[in-house]
């Protein structure tokens, strides 16, 4: 769509914000410094002369990316000081036709977190949103020949990281619920038929709650962690839970008596659990409580 067609400049924006949302999710990771980077977006949209403007999409994608790069740059030092884990701010994604079209996994955000800024964009941009060379030199600010080689860097290791099936889903759901169950009432048996050999856990308390610092590698370990859980008294109380699609993975959100809301999502292989993801940062977690009404 481009600015010479009769729309209203408020109507072009609405049409294009799931696409620009997508964008900025992808580069930061979190749910409402995206909604922030497109409203922000739109603030300077509103400011710009529609005679200057010949493709509305690649102007407004140049907008939010440079404005997630800038973002980025201001938070580096916060993100290196994360204590514990990183995860990304998890997604509801229940819809099939929802706004992030294509994978949008905890495990590919994650490998995007680990590239440089500017690996990150020009992944995203020529990879997932099909920008050429030539636009994406432009957005950059950058030679053809050097976006050339951020992405060639980045693909190598964001490759690693793309689930290689998708799961149906209601048998994520029946997976995601039999694996919650197992979990809060300590039953390794159960555990076992789960989880992978190689199973990895991932936890962000993002230090205001308890979290593990670091992963947990490893069938046993994994199940040595959730049967400990399972013994303390606080398991035994009862707690809100219902499970849901986030960043395109069955997943679990509970609320516990305290009123922690916690997200369990699950990649799974195979028919088995090969990565589980808790995010108990309440900072990223507190959107996602209205689903438990």
């Amino acid at each position: 769509m481009t600015r010479n067609e009769e729309v209203p400049d408020d109507q072009v924006f609405v049409v294009l914000q799931p696409r620009l949302f997508a964008v900025a999710y992808r580069m930061l990771g979190t749910v409402s410094d995206a909604e922030d980077i497109v409203q922000d977006a739109y603030l300077r949209w509103r400011r710009v002369d529609p005679e200057t403007v010949r493709d509305t999409t690649g102007y407004l994608i140049r907008i939010v990316t440079r404005l997630c790069l800038d973002h980025l740059r201001a938070s580096k030092a916060v993100r290196e000081t994360y204590p514990g884990e990183w995860l990304p701010e998890p997604l509801v994604t229940e819809d099939p036709t929802e706004r992030l079209d294509r994978d949008v996994s905890i495990a590919l955000l994650m490998a995007l977190e680990r590239l440089s800024p500017l690996e990150r964009a020009a992944f995203l941009l020529h990879d997932v949103f099909d920008q050429s060379y030539h636009e994406l030199a432009e957005t950059l600010k950058r030679s053809q020949s050097s976006c050339r080689q951020l992405v060639s860097r980045a693909r190598k290791h964001v490759d690693q990281a793309k689930p290689r099936t998708k799961i149906a889903r209601e048998h994520g759901e029946n997976l995601a619920t039999a694996f919650f169950r197992a979990a809060k009432s300590g039953d390794t048996n159960g555990l076992a038929e789960m989880l992978a050999q190689d199973v990895q856990l991932h936890s962000d308390g993002g230090g205001k709650v308890i979290a593990t610092l670091n992963p947990i590698y490893g069938q046993d370990k994994v199940i040595r962690f959730f049967a400990g859980l399972a013994r303390k008294p606080s398991a035994q109380q009862r707690v809100d839970w219902v499970t849901c699609t986030l960043n395109g993975q069955p997943s679990i959100i509970s609320r516990d008596p305290k009123g922690f809301v916690q997200a369990i999502s699950l990649n799974v292989e195979a028919d088995q659990i090969t990565a589980i993801y808790m995010v108990r940062n309440p900072d990223k977690t507190r959107h996602l409580e209205a689903l438990l009404t």
